[in-house]
């Protein structure tokens, strides 16, 4: 008894969730950028309040801000989703006014998040981006 107690309490990669984000970033720069927002995470029926940030060096003016949507995966707790998270793979893409992202953080959730951007930005810039629950 104890030993299938065991078995089904360990998390395995199919017990793993997603949750819906909606966030709301408005970023500013000149040489060295900064960006902040707010946003939601919808997982398991609650809403969870988020506070976004992050900074970026390298070449970049402007201003913008961009309305996202998406999921996040691999999720099993509200708290799986704080973290700093990185750009995957080629995700990461600002064009022509939309964006498209593809982050992850060190425990493993994935954010896929895209949306309209609205403003003037011009950017070579390398960044990191945290998030954290309100």
């Amino acid at each position: 008894m104890l030993a299938l107690a065991a078995i089904v309490g360990v998390s395995t990669p199919s017990s793993a969730d997603k949750g819906s984000v909606r966030a709301v970033i408005t970023r500013g720069s000149l040489l060295v950028g900064a960006k902040g927002g707010h946003g939601t995470l919808a997982f398991h029926g609650r809403n969870y309040g988020l506070t976004i940030t992050g900074m970026s060096f390298g070449a970049s003016i402007g201003a913008s801000t961009v309305v996202l949507t998406g999921h996040a995966y691999h999720m099993r707790e509200p708290g799986d989703i704080e973290g700093a998270y990185s750009s995957i793979g080629a995700g990461a893409a600002l064009v022509a006014g939309a964006a498209r992202l593809r982050l992850q953080n060190a425990r493993g959730v994935v954010l896929e998040l895209s949306g309209a951007k609205v403003g003037a930005e011009l950017s070579v810039a390398v960044g990191g981006v945290w998030v954290m629950l309100r």
